[in-house]
């Protein structure tokens, strides 16, 4: 906390016994040095001193100091205690593995006491009780020691373990450590011994830990006393994870009926309120070495499934299973160079190198006891090393931005040309997760080329300069659902479509709701039907609906009451939009504006996203379909993907910048012909705008200290760092979105990589030292098609293709690629 890594603003206490002694002076050198409460503390200890990390810890150290305040200050913690909280709600008390919750403290003002915590504490907060045996004044400095929980487990369910009775020896199998609830022999809510980074020896009696009970390290079941041939562990996450491995640390002692496991069997459910996966998928466990009685990991392959909640069934191979630790390999991994990301990104708690190297840098391997200071040394060489590089790329581009502002020398047009301006209002979307109501603001305002058409815009606001491919000034719209997909040029009297009829008004009543697609911060977007459109002669009667059946439409509301601002961003959003008229775009059908609340009406596609409609698809195989699995051809793939090429090649050709293609944005619907008839496996696709407000999708959105929220995995590196959109950069999001769409959805664009270091892997790109991560050529992609997605994704934006060149390729040549 001295050197700031912590900030004082989430350091906070109970009380304080003057301004001096509050908890706020922790990195500043002011105040006298430590937190005093108010009053004298009694054996209870009632008062606390409370430090947010903001996301999960893994803390396995924790240090103590009194008030030394050169030789002035005599308090001091003879003991404490510690409390906890994942959810800054449900709150935990520390016990060590004897079941003690009393940690001593300091005998004087001046020594630091260091105290390893056995077992470690997962936690968001943390408060420090201190204890006195008498009435008395206590001072007291608190330092954490751990690393960024990264694993994302915030609780499992398992059975209570059983206890083994040997001759003359009972071993308890419990789960001592676990610190949630039990009831009726289950233990939920917890986290405990399966994930506590011990792992257990060949002989189970035999423990890591001193003056602990047999059977310490394992948690066991008996087949007899469960009651049935398999044990139950579901273990919940804080967010979605897409998972490659799971690791099982089991226990194979044969000779007295322990051996491990012999199949797996996992559902999945991508959220809380999502269904569970079906089929389970089964594991098989080979058990070549039966008479081998050493412990093992098995490592057991997930098939990067998406989950936020997994529930294993591990069948019996004997009378006994026991299991020491449960660890997983999911696209969350969190490495060693993105720590360092996060001290430059991120204003919540991360740790300085020396805390960094003092504890085990990854939950599931056993807990590190060296007090060797050489990794330590070698990690604080190699970061300065990166904060020069930094400090020297820093200098650089910013004597390079003053050489353009002085006109002292010309600017490369890869430079920074936009900059973004970061709102601070909050979306609650299904009222559960909080996300940035809009993208970052595009500001643009005309060069000498303009000024013979000042004053033609519908928004002008001087804050950068125009990209070198903009032809017109820049707005972004705030939608009502919570996102700002596109950023539109300011239509002059002569731009196409500028001269658009007025939208019919719609009667409210038509429109019956099926479903809740979305939410945001200033309105909802509903799935309705009207069941017979051809009935109101205001409604422009879409191409591609037979005649007679019901129209699915989106509605987007502004909520009764939103702010000005809001209502004339629909407003202008309703008028920009009618003037979209492409086979290949969501079109806007209609008003309902002459009374609150204010509405817009889009066409909704009967088979729902593309990113859905393909990931319940297998590819079609040439020796036929397998499974009753739906199936998809590549032919119907480009021909989708050429649909989607089409449709952003009109907006280019408007200056239009949509900012998040991707297939969760893309809508599916049956090819039908003059008569209404379905012919079968073309789809329809359009180009739509609803991803971002669908609880669905919230895992694809990155938020930036809590605010703004951007799709960083199928952003251009220039976006990420120098919030620079274009059409150039719509064509790396559609680089991606056709590889997504070659991979049949399966995954997310790099599933492997932690949102930090897509970010990192932004700044490769910008570095071009060739150490950049390009996505890999999915399986069923040739290599001239792949050769195109490399392109989308050149390092020079004016290297990139254009949409009519892509779309070209797609309907020309990508068509006979095998």
């Amino acid at each position: 906390m001295e050197d700031g890594t912590i900030p004082d603003s989430d350091i906070t206490a109970s009380s304080a016994w003057s301004d001096s002694t509050e908890a706020k002076h922790g990195s500043t050198g002011e105040g006298d040095g430590a937190w005093c409460p108010a009053g004298a503390v009694f054996p209870s200890g009632s008062e606390y001193l409370q430090i947010d990390l903001h996301k999960l810890h893994f803390l396995a150290l924790v240090g103590t100091q009194g008030r030394h305040a050169d030789g002035h200050g005599q308090e001091f913690a003879r003991s404490y205690r510690l409390r906890y909280s994942r959810d800054g709600e449900k709150w935990i008390t520390w016990k060590d593995r004897w079941g003690q919750d009393v940690v001593s403290g300091n005998e004087n003002t001046y020594d630091i006491v260091l105290k390893d915590l056995g077992p470690p504490i997962v936690a968001r907060m943390v408060r420090f009780y201190p204890l006195a045996d008498r009435v008395m004044s206590v001072c007291l400095r608190v330092e954490l020691y751990g690393c960024v929980w990264d694993d994302g487990l915030k609780a499992y369910t398992a059975p209570v373990g059983h206890v083994m009775q040997l001759p003359g020896m009972p071993v308890y199998l419990n789960d001592s450590t676990y610190d949630g609830s039990t009831e009726q022999g289950m233990q939920f809510g917890g986290l405990g011994q399966l994930c506590d980074g011990v792992l257990g020896g060949d002989d189970f009696i035999q423990t890591k830990e001193l003056r602990v009970w047999p059977g310490y390290d394992y948690l066991g079941w008996s087949r007899e006393a469960l009651g049935q041939g398999s044990v139950d562990i579901e273990f919940h996450f804080e967010r979605p994870r897409v998972f490659h491995n799971m690791q099982v640390h089991s226990n194979n002692r044969h000779t007295q009926g322990v051996r491990v496991f012999s199949k797996v069997e996992c559902l999945f459910k991508p959220g809380i309120l999502q269904p569970w996966s079906s089929p389970a998928l089964t594991l098989p466990v080979p058990l070549e070495d039966l008479k081998d009685p050493s412990s093992r990991p098995i490592s057991l392959p997930l098939g990067g499934q998406p989950a936020q909640i997994l529930r294993c069934k591990f069948y019996f191979a004997d009378r006994w299973l026991l299991i020491s630790e449960i660890s997983f390999l999911s696209g969350r991994k969190l490495l060693f160079f993105p720590l360092f990301l996060t001290f430059m990104t991120d204003n919540t708690a991360s740790w300085t190198l020396s805390e960094f190297a003092a504890v085990t840098p990854r939950p599931g391997l056993p807990v590190a006891k060296d007090d060797s200071s050489n990794t330590a040394i070698l990690i604080g060489c190699l970061v300065g090393i990166i904060l020069l590089l930094l400090a020297v790329i820093a200098v650089i581009l910013w004597r390079q931005y003053w050489k353009k502002i002085l006109g002292k020398g010309s600017l490369s047009s890869d430079e920074l040309r936009v900059h973004l301006s970061v709102p601070s209002d909050n979306v609650v979307i299904n009222n559960t997760h909080s996300y940035s109501s809009r993208y970052q603001r595009i500001h643009t305002f005309p060069d000498d080329r303009d000024h013979d058409r000042e004053g033609e815009g519908e928004y002008q606001e001087p804050s950068a300069l125009v990209p070198h491919y903009a032809e017109a000034d820049i707005v972004s719209l705030q939608g009502v659902s919570g996102n700002n997909t596109y950023a539109v040029p300011a239509l002059a009297s002569s731009s196409p479509g500028a001269d658009a009829a007025p939208l019919p008004e719609l009667p409210r009543q038509c429109l019956i709701f099926k479903e809740k697609l979305g939410e945001g911060q200033f309105g909802e977007v509903h799935l309705c039907e009207i069941e017979n459109p051809q009935d109101l002669p205001t409604l422009e009667f879409p191409f591609n609906v037979r005649k007679g059946r019901p129209l699915l439409v989106a509605v987007k509301i502004l909520r009764p009451d939103a702010s000005k601002n809001a209502r004339n961003d629909f407003l202008k959003e309703v008028k920009i939009l009618s003037r979209l008229k492409d086979p290949n775009i969501i079109r806007l059908l209609g008003v309902c504006v002459s009374s609150d609340p204010l509405c817009m009406v889009t066409e909704y596609m009967e088979c729902g996203d593309l990113n859905q409609y393909l990931s319940h698809r297998v590819l079609l195989d040439k020796t036929g379909p397998s499974h009753n699995t739906p199936t998809i051809s590549y032919p119907a793939l480009i021909s989708m993907a050429s649909q989607i090429a089409s449709g952003m090649k009109f907006l280019s050709s408007l200056n239009f910048v949509h900012r998040d293609l991707a297939t969760r944005n893309c809508l599916v619907g049956g090819e039908r012909g003059e008569n209404g008839e379905d012919r079968g496996g073309e789809r329809h696709i359009k180009i739509a705008d609803f991803g971002m407000s669908r609880n669905l999708y919230a895992g694809d959105y990155y938020r930036i200290q809590g605010r703004a929220v951007l799709p960083i995995r199928w952003m251009a590196w220039e976006c990420i760092l120098m919030g620079k959109f274009t059409t150039a950069s719509d064509v790396w999001a559609f680089g991606v979105t056709l590889w997504e769409m070659l991979s049949i959805c399966q995954e997310q664009p790099y599933c492997n990589l932690t949102d930090e270091q897509v970010i990192d892997n932004a700044g490769e790109f910008f570095r071009d030292q060739g150490r950049q991560v390009y996505l890999s050529r999915p399986a069923v992609c040739p290599q001239g098609l792949y050769e195109l997605m490399l392109s989308c994704w050149n390092r020079d934006c004016k290297l990139r293709p254009t949409f009519a060149y892509i779309h070209s390729f797609l309907t020309e040549d990508a068509m006979n690629m095998v």
